[in-house]
C-alpha cells in the first residue's frame, strides 16, 4: 500500500473488493440495524434504534462491558456547573484540538451533551454527588478552565457508565452476539450496506462465521491503541473497525493523531500492552508533575501548567527523561493522604499497589502510552460515513470534534452525543411504519436463519499475517510512530511494515484472484517453502487488522510535516498551518493501494452528496 495521490478528493465510495481470507457464512441473521461494538456509544445507539421500533442486532468482539469505555477513568465532561456554558466547554475543546477541529460539530457535541448526560442519568447512570447535596460532583481535568467532568465511584465512571447501558440493554431485550469478531461489511450491486460478516469464537448460540444482514450498519468498535506495545487500550482494541471501513471503501482522516496519555503507571522499558492509567483527574485534583529531585517541570511551560492538553503534557515529559536521561517522570499526589486516595481514587490506588507503588506515601513513575485515536472513519454531523448505509461513532469514527488533540473527557460525550444522532437519522425515515406495526412499543426482534446466504460479487482475499506478527507490527510503530517521530523513524517503520506485508502475500500465494464470497479461503500451496500461510482464525484476522491501520497511521504521519497536536515531528517542530492546516481524506483502493487527499482548508466536505 503507497500514497498514491493528493487532490481535494473523490466522489462517492465505491467499494474495494477486498476482504479478509475467511470461511463461507454458515448462518444469517437478518435485522434493520447491527451495531458492531458494545462501549457507550454502541449501547447509545442499540437502545435508541430498539426504541424506535427498528430490529436491533448488537455484535461485541468480548462480553458485553468488555469494551474500552468500563477502562473510562476520569469522568465525562459536559457543560453541568454553575457558570459554565456550552461556549466555553466549545473554547477549550476548540483549543485542544489545534487548529482542525470542525467547529460546527464542536458545538453540537457542547450544546447537546449536557441533555445527553442527563438522558444517560435517566437510563440508570448514577454519578457522584457533591457532600451533602443532589447536585453531580465536578471535578477539572487537563485543558478545561472550568470544573465539568462528572464521575463516578471515584475513578469508575466508565465502568458505572458501562453497568447501567448493559443493563438497559438486557432489560430491553436486544438481541446480542458476544465473543464475536466482525470480519467486513456486506454490500449489495448499488454498493449500499446490507450488512456484516462475523465469526463468533466458540460460545453461545452460533459459532463460526455468519453474517447479520441488515441496510444499517453503525460500527462503535472502540480504537486501535494495540498497535503499539505499551497502551491504555484493552486487548480487543485492534483497529478492526478501521480495518473493516477501509476494506469497504470508506475515507479514514486524521489516523496520525493518536493521543499519548501523559501519565500512564511506568512499569519498565520491556513492558507491552494494556497499561494502567492514571487518570487526568488526578492531576485535576491537585497533583503535580516532577522529576526525581521533586522539581516541577511544567510550571512556565503553560499557563495551566499540570493542566495544560494532554499534548503539551506527553511532551514536556518526555523532553524532561531525554534531558535527564531517563525513561519517566513522576506524579505527586502524596499531599492528597490516605483518605482522599482511598474514596476518590480507588481504582487507581489499587492498581498502583498492585505493582509494589504507594501513592500515599510515594510518588508514582508515569510516562506516556497510547490512548486514544483522534481520527477515523470519517463522518458527517449524523454520524454517516461515505459508505451508503454504513455509519460511525465513538473512538473508531472522526467527526471533527477532536482535531489534532482530544480534550479530556471529550470521549465519552462524543460517543454519547453522535450515537443519539446516528439513531435518530436510522428511524426518521421509517418512524411512521415502525409505530404502525409494533403498537406495544416492544423492540422488534430480528429474524434469523439457518442456511448459509447466497453468494455476492466476486471478491478479492487479503493475505492473512501469522498471529505472531502482531507483536513485530507493535515493536515496529513503537519505534517509528510514537510519541516522537521524524522522516528517517517514519520511513523506517513505513519500510518494515511493507516487508510484513510482503512476507503475507508471498506466504498466501496467488490469493488476489477474485472469488465468490461463498467460498471456503484455504490459502495457497504456492507459498515459499519455509512460510505458510496461517490458517484463518481471530489471532490472524486481528493482525492482518493491526497492520492494516499501522500502515494508513505511517503514510498519514509521513506527509503531515509539521508539528500539531498530538503529532510530533522532531525534524519539523513547528506548527505550520499555512502548509497543513487541513485534512487527509484516504481511501483503500482495489489494487491494495492506498489515495490520499488533502482538503484545501480545515473544513471536511459532505460525506454524503446531495
Amino acid at each position: 500500500m503507497t500514497a498514491t495521490g493528493t487532490g481535494t478528493g473523490p466522489g462517492p465510495a465505491a467499494g474495494t473488493g477486498i476482504r479478509l481470507t475467511a470461511p463461507a457464512p454458515g448462518w444469517s441473521i437478518e435485522a434493520d440495524v447491527v451495531v458492531v461494538g458494545s462501549g457507550v456509544a454502541g449501547l447509545t445507539a442499540a437502545l435508541r434504534c430498539a426504541a424506535a421500533g427498528r430490529r436491533t442486532v448488537v455484535v461485541t468482539k468480548a462480553r458485553l462491558d468488555d469494551g474500552s469505555t468500563r477502562w473510562a477513568q476520569g469522568g465525562i465532561a459536559a457543560a453541568l456547573g454553575d457558570g459554565d456554558t456550552p461556549e466555553q466547554h466549545l473554547a477549550d475543546t476548540l483549543v485542544a484540538g489545534a487548529g482542525l477541529c470542525d467547529e460546527t460539530a464542536v458545538r453540537t457535541l457542547v450544546t447537546e451533551g449536557p441533555d445527553a448526560v442527563h438522558r444517560l442519568i435517566g437510563t440508570g447512570a448514577r454519578f457522584d454527588t457533591a457532600p451533602g447535596s443532589d447536585e453531580i460532583a465536578l471535578t477539572r481535568e487537563g485543558g478545561h478552565h472550568r470544573r465539568r467532568i462528572a464521575h463516578a465511584g471515584g475513578d469508575a465512571t466508565g465502568a458505572e457508565i458501562s453497568r447501567a447501558l448493559v443493563e438497559a440493554v438486557r432489560a430491553a431485550g436486544l438481541r446480542t452476539i458476544e465473543n464475536a469478531l466482525v470480519l467486513d461489511l456486506l454490500t449489495d450491486a448499488d454498493g449500499r450496506t446490507a450488512g456484516v460478516t462475523l465469526h463468533v469464537m466458540g460460545e453461545g448460540q452460533h459459532d463460526g462465521v455468519g453474517a447479520v444482514h441488515a441496510p444499517a450498519v453503525v460500527l462503535a468498535t472502540g480504537g486501535m491503541g494495540q498497535v503499539f506495545s505499551a497502551t491504555t487500550n484493552p486487548a480487543v482494541s485492534t483497529g478492526d473497525g478501521v480495518a473493516l471501513a477501509l476494506r469497504a471503501g470508506a475515507e479514514i482522516s486524521d489516523l496520525e493523531f493518536v493521543q499519548f496519555h501523559p501519565t500512564v503507571l511506568y512499569l519498565g522499558p520491556e513492558a507491552e500492552g494494556q497499561q494502567p492509567l492514571i487518570s487526568e483527574a488526578v492531576r485535576g485534583e491537585g497533583a503535580h508533575l516532577v522529576d526525581a529531585d521533586g522539581t516541577r517541570f511544567m510550571v512556565g511551560r503553560h499557563e495551566l501548567a499540570e493542566l495544560a492538553p494532554r499534548d503539551i503534557v506527553a511532551k514536556a515529559i518526555m523532553r524532561q527523561a531525554h534531558e535527564q536521561g531517563v525513561e519517566h517522570m513522576y506524579l505527586d499526589g502524596r499531599h492528597f493522604g490516605a483518605q482522599m486516595w482511598e474514596t476518590r481514587f480507588p481504582t487507581i490506588l489499587a492498581a498502583c499497589r498492585s505493582h509494589g507503588i504507594d501513592p500515599v506515601t510515594e510518588p508514582i513513575p508515569v510516562a506516556p502510552a497510547a490512548h486514544y485515536a483522534s481520527g477515523g472513519v470519517r463522518t458527517d454531523l449524523r454520524g454517516r460515513t461515505t459508505v451508503p448505509g454504513l455509519y460511525a461513532c465513538g473512538e473508531v469514527a472522526c467527526t471533527g470534534v477532536h482535531g489534532a488533540n482530544r480534550l479530556a473527557s471529550n470521549s465519552l460525550l462524543e460517543g454519547l452525543v453522535f450515537a443519539e444522532r446516528i439513531a435518530a437519522d436510522i428511524a426518521a425515515p421509517h418512524a411512521a411504519e415502525a409505530t404502525a406495526g409494533n403498537a406495544s412499543g416492544t423492540p422488534a426482534q430480528p429474524a434469523e436463519h439457518t442456511a448459509p446466504p447466497a453468494p455476492s460479487a466476486p471478491r478479492t482475499t487479503l493475505p492473512l499475517l501469522a498471529p505472531e506478527t502482531r507483536t513485530a507490527v507493535q515493536r515496529i510503530m513503537t519505534a517509528g510512530a510514537g510519541v516522537l517521530r521524524s522522516a528517517e523513524s517514519l520511513a523506517r517503520a513505513a519500510a518494515e511494515l511493507d516487508r510484513l506485508h510482503r512476507e503475507a502475500t508471498a506466504a498466501a500465494g496467488p490469493t488476489g484472484r477474485d472469488e465468490p464470497a461463498g467460498a471456503a479461503a484455504t490459502g495457497s500451496a504456492a507459498g515459499p517453502a519455509d512460510r505458510k500461510a496461517p490458517e484463518p482464525g481471530v489471532e490472524a484476522w486481528e493482525a492482518t487488522n493491526l497492520l492494516c491501520v499501522a500502515r494508513v497511521l505511517v503514510a498519514a504521519a509521513q506527509r503531515r510535516e509539521e508539528t500539531r497536536g498530538c503529532h510530533w515531528r522532531e525534524d519539523h517542530p513547528d506548527r505550520d498551518d499555512a502548509s497543513w492546516r487541513r485534512h487527509f481524506r484516504i481511501t483503500l483502493e482495489a489494487d491494495r493501494a492506498l489515495t490520499i487527499h488533502t482538503t484545501a482548508t480545515a473544513e471536511f466536505p459532505p460525506t454524503v452528496t446531495p
